[in-house]
């Protein structure tokens, strides 16, 4: 029997609604006009919460923007008295004063705010309908919260999906950063390339995004120009900045998958509507879910045999089709 993780990520919103529609690829059909919107339902949050004894990490992001959940503060609260540190992925489009106050007050450890440009027409371009203004006046309102509660909480970092269109910004991105009272610049890779065979048709949009805004492909001394430029910058301004490795991990052939990813042994993710998925890399569960944890309970799908079948064939030589395909599985997330 796997032990069950002290890391969870939970998605409590699905993608629902037109404000957090901000991609320029849609991934699933869920609060589509008419339906219900795509929420966690509070107590079924609690249950599953309550399920994982060992939990020190929590996790609040999905597909969906997380702080269009009505209770979303009251989920960080709630695992937050756990002495879990919540954390959250967010673009911050959705955040009244009162709802700043209610965020440093709800025990959230960590916000990562997504911010793929340094300017507008940039940001606006990779993220429709959205208002770069809008964002920084949200982010502002939150870190003069901050200050009024004299909380050191939530840590604030600057996330940014770096990709052909915004990569001559990174530099850039570094100085509004700083301007905005921000240490932090995590910048990731495209995390998946939806290059596996079983590929739900409707997804095939997001693997010519991908062919379009990938940098694996783009002259190496290009990127390195804007790369070494970014670390100038982060330096001078004192700044700790994460930039990807673009360069594929050279592994043996005899190496053991679970060396390279090893999330189905220390993480669990779940989706809004209870359904258990490798990782959040697979972002989707109509692509590889392993069952219902809101019907059926954590431990017994943690430990099912979908569950463990999909772990003994990552931890081979050969892992499953859906990892091959993953950034973070490469080393160049």
């Amino acid at each position: 029997m796997t032990a069950l993780p002290g890391f969870v990520q939970i998605e409590p919103v699905g993608q629902c609604n037109l404000r957090c529609r901000m991609c320029p690829i849609q991934f699933r059909g869920e609060g589509e006009p008419g339906q219900p919107r795509a929420f966690m339902d509070f107590d079924l949050f609690c249950r599953l919460v309550d399920q994982f004894p060992e939990m020190t990490e929590l996790q609040l992001q999905g597909l969906g923007e997380p702080l269009l959940h009505p209770r979303f503060f009251d989920m960080a609260r709630y695992a937050a008295q756990r002495g879990v540190h919540v954390s959250t992925n967010t673009n911050l489009t959705v955040l009244s004063e009162a709802r700043a106050e209610e965020c440093v007050k709800s025990g959230l450890g960590t916000m990562h705010i997504s911010l793929d440009g340094a300017t507008a027409a940039t940001y606006q371009e990779i993220r429709v309908r959205s208002r770069f203004s809008r964002v920084l006046r949200n982010l502002r309102r939150l870190v003069q919260a901050k200050t009024r509660l004299r909380s050191e909480l939530p840590h604030l970092r600057l996330v940014a999906v770096v990709m052909r269109r915004n990569l001559p910004e990174l530099p850039r991105l570094i100085e509004l950063a700083h301007d905005e009272g921000i240490d932090t610049v995590f910048v990731q890779h495209l995390c998946h390339d939806f290059g596996e065979s079983t590929l739900p048709a409707r997804y095939q949009p997001m693997r010519s995004f991908i062919d379009q805004q990938t940098l694996l492909d783009v002259d190496r001394e290009a990127v390195d120009h804007y790369f070494n430029a970014a670390r100038a910058q982060a330096a001078a301004l004192g700044i700790t900045l994460r930039l990807p490795n673009l360069t594929p991990r050279a592994y043996p052939p005899e190496t053991s998958g679970r060396e390279r990813c090893d999330w189905p042994w220390r993480g669990s993710y779940i989706s809004y509507d209870g359904k258990a998925m490798p990782c959040c890399m697979v972002g989707t569960p109509d692509r590889i879910h392993f069952g219902d944890m809101a019907q059926n309970g954590v431990a017994e799908v943690w430990n099912n045999q979908a569950y463990n079948r999909f772990r003994e064939q990552l931890a081979s030589a050969t892992p499953p089709e859906v990892c091959r395909s993953c950034a973070l599985y490469a080393g160049t997330f």
